[in-house]
């Protein structure tokens, strides 16, 4: 058993992989398909806006409306949807939110409905369109939000400390399959059937899911098809840890917030998710502006970077079990993996030097970049259940994915601005390379900050636990 800074049990040193039973692995796999249909479901309009622009005649503004609405709505609902999670355990409610974004999904087939209806009722002035896609997107977010607070709970129910962040790095790979398969089916579906079965068909795929979690997921204590060993070996590592329930109220955001190992957290995720919405959002048009790329131009150079970004998550989540092996508690073992990831942005400082010898150099420089990120998302993530008790992990995750979402809203807007500055004045590659200098920084900097307010492992001692000590 390690020992923390005071003196106190930490945790167990991981326990022989068990001879026979791999039943986690499964779990593992289900997570990863929900992360897979989470990402099919948010990419379909972006895939369709050209033509539903031209079949709706909307200018760009109620395009970025319909697209803002969705990304402010997310994370709001992240917040309250840990909170859920938490308090309904996570097989009823990772149930709860496929359900919902799947039928917001689908709602968007029926976007002119909802609009003419909403607009009736309350005598609104936006197009039925327009506001019929919003009101779908604000169901899709709803739901989408319970994703990854119920995913890493389960995880850190299913997965010994050790496995954790491997485990995460492989379901949350998922989301860059769900990137690569929409544009490979949305459009053929579009195609031929209309963009409203595009909106149906993917959303539908949700309900399937739901079908296998039900039967094949339920809490370890009683899960008849794992065996004991494998049980004893997830709980490995929990030796010292306060025992607690599968359901019920978590901590309050006041107590969670007052905590050094949550505010860790939070700067982890505000700081680097909007390199991660920057990377998607501004690549293609970084391809465009410097070297007059086509739309159709575009497909394959990102089909590398979000395959790059896959083996970024996998390798990434794999790595702190390194220095577990070693003897270095998980959350110690955690933070040697995301220094070392942190160094890798570094090498996007170079896309704008060396970008005169083809769109291929920025193109691989930041897919090391994006790839890194995913490696850091995956060890950031599962921190969470390296410091926390399983009954308040996904309100944590909930609290982080805000923070992340605004930090995210930042990025965006300064970039935005700083695109418009510089480019009014002719020299738009000036604006590009400030933001390629924080993306690169960011994580040293990130790693830093967390370092400080949490320099070792440190497992968070809620007061209902102590009161029982």
């Amino acid at each position: 058993m390690t020992r923390n800074r005071t003196g106190d049990a930490a945790v167990a040193s991981p326990a022989a992989r068990p001879a026979g039973g791999n039943y986690r692995w499964t779990i593992c796999a289900l997570l990863f398909f929900a992360t897979t249909v989470n990402y099919l479901d948010r990419q379909v309009l972006s895939l369709l806006a050209p033509s539903l622009s031209k079949e709706f005649g909307w200018s760009n503004t109620d395009y970025a409306n319909i697209a803002a609405a969705f990304q402010f709505i997310y994370a709001i609902a992240l917040l309250f949807a840990g909170r859920v999670v938490d308090r309904l355990g996570t097989k009823t409610a990772y149930v709860l939110a496929i359900v919902i974004w799947s039928a917001g999904a689908i709602a968007h087939a029926y976007s002119i409905e909802l609009g003419n209806g909403l607009k009736s009722l309350l005598g609104l002035a936006v197009p039925a369109s327009v506001l019929g896609f919003i009101i779908a997107r604000t169901i899709l977010a709803i739901g989408e939000a319970g994703n990854f607070p119920a995913a890493i709970r389960a995880t850190a129910e299913y997965f010994p400390k050790s496995e954790r962040s491997f485990a995460t790095g492989i379901f949350n790979s998922g989301a860059n399959i769900g990137a690569i398969l929409a544009p490979l089916t949305v459009p053929v579906i579009a195609a031929i059937w209309g963009w409203q079965a595009a909106f149906v068909w993917i959303g539908a795929v949700g309900f399937l899911w739901v079908v296998f979690w039900a039967v094949l997921f339920d809490e370890p204590a009683r899960q008849r098809r794992l065996s004991r060993a494998e049980l004893e070996y997830i709980r490995s590592d929990d030796a010292g840890s306060a025992p607690v329930a599968a359901t019920g109220p978590a901590p309050s955001w006041r107590t969670l917030l007052g905590l050094r190992q949550t505010w860790a957290f939070i700067v982890g995720k505000f700081m680097t998710d909007g390199v991660w919405w920057f990377f998607l959002f501004w690549l293609p048009k970084y391809l465009t502006d410097k070297y007059g790329m086509a739309t159709s131009d575009l497909v394959l150079p990102l089909a590398v970077l979000y395959s790059m970004t896959m083996v970024g998550s996998i390798g990434g989540g794999a790595l702190p079990s390194r220095f577990m092996r070693q003897g270095s508690a998980p959350y110690d073992s955690r933070m040697k993996a995301m220094l070392l990831i942190a160094f890798f942005p570094l090498v996007v400082l170079l896309a704008q030097p060396l970008g005169h010898l083809g769109y291929w150099v920025p193109v691989i420089l930041i897919g090391v970049g994006a790839s890194a990120h995913q490696a850091w998302s995956a060890n950031v993530l599962t921190i969470t259940s390296d410091l926390f008790p399983r009954h308040c992990v996904a309100s944590v995750v909930g609290i982080g994915g805000l923070a992340g979402g605004i930090g995210g809203v930042l990025v965006t807007k300064i970039g935005g601005m700083l695109f418009d500055y510089y480019g009014a004045q002719g020299q738009i590659q000036t604006g590009y390379m400030i933001m390629f200098t924080f993306c690169a920084l960011a994580y040293l900097a990130a790693w830093g900050i967390m370092k400080v307010l949490v320099p070792t492992q440190d497992m968070v001692r809620l007061p209902e636990e102590l009161a029982h000590a």
